[in-house]
């Protein structure tokens, strides 16, 4: 019997990033680099009930991107066709003055710049994570890294006009962001950030590990999106950080069996292979 079609095949660039647990560390990130932009925090969290529990948000989308990554066709495009509509049902306006942004600024989650945003923020996120903790990417594997994305893009619902051409295009994409004044963290995305950062959903027998995720989540961060966030920052914590990932990626990963490394996502799809 034949496997199932897929979007990507083994040895994708995005499967070898999305394979692997480390990446995960860019979890939270990303959950803040979207709710930085105050339009999309208000179509994508305020309007769809995730501010109470953020993580869903993040969980949701992390089933989707694997059934994506490594699943079958037709089981991604279901999702995405699920994931199409309700963002099609988001819709309102900022109900008070956010940056540059004034009170009474429509959104809706199907808008192509902000859906952008939010893709942006999980493949920025994701790339920055494996590069720290897995091993450094040379030039042509981001720029397979990056057409890999977009081909999640499109079933999102963005266009190919409407994202960053190359890898490059996206690196310059994420600096005008930064440098736009369109990234401003409200009081309410503060309270958000505390949560997320503070009380990451880790298991009892993990809470030990609360601080270490912690700075990993606050050293990921870009200088202004963290000061703007008031998460407290420090050359010592940054010397540690750096140390530490260094240490995991050197040493660490390599010793790593696969099963240990790897997403029960990316282990399914190599077993199903296999048989």
């Amino acid at each position: 019997m034949r496997p199932a079609a897929t979007y990507f095949k083994e040895g994708a660039l995005i499967r070898q990033v999305h394979g692997e647990r480390a990446v995960g560390l860019g979890g939270p990130r990303a959950l803040l680099m979207m709710a930085a932009h105050p339009v999309a925090f208000e179509g994508f969290f305020m309007s769809t009930g995730d501010l109470d529990d953020p993580y869903a948000r993040l969980r949701r989308t992390a089933d989707v991107l694997d059934a994506i990554t490594f699943g079958p066709k037709a089981r991604a495009d279901t999702m995405c066709r699920h994931v199409r509509a309700r963002h099609a049902q988001v819709t309102g306006v900022l109900p008070a003055d956010a940056g540059r942004f004034p009170a009474g600024t429509p959104y809706a989650a199907d808008d192509p710049e902000l859906l952008l945003w939010i893709l942006a923020s999980l493949a920025d996120s994701s790339q920055l994570a494996y590069e720290r903790y897995v091993r450094t990417l040379s030039d042509a594997e981001r720029e397979a890294y990056w057409q890999d994305f977009k081909i999640m893009g499109r079933l999102f619902g963005l266009k190919a006009r409407d994202m960053p051409k190359t890898a490059v295009d996206f690196t310059d994409y994420m600096d005008r962001m930064l440098a736009s004044g369109d990234l401003t963290v409200t009081d309410t995305a503060r309270e958000l950030g505390k949560r997320i950062v503070l009380r990451p959903p880790v298991p009892l027998a993990a809470r030990p590990l609360v601080e270490l995720v912690n700075q990993i989540t606050v050293g990921l961060l870009p200088p202004d999106v963290r000061r703007q966030y008031r998460l407290g920052w420090d050359p010592l914590r940054a010397v540690a950080v750096a140390g530490g990932a260094e240490y995991i990626k050197r040493v660490l990963i390599p010793l790593l069996p696969g099963r240990v490394r790897s997403v029960p996502s990316a282990q399914a799809a190599r077993a199903l292979r296999a048989a």
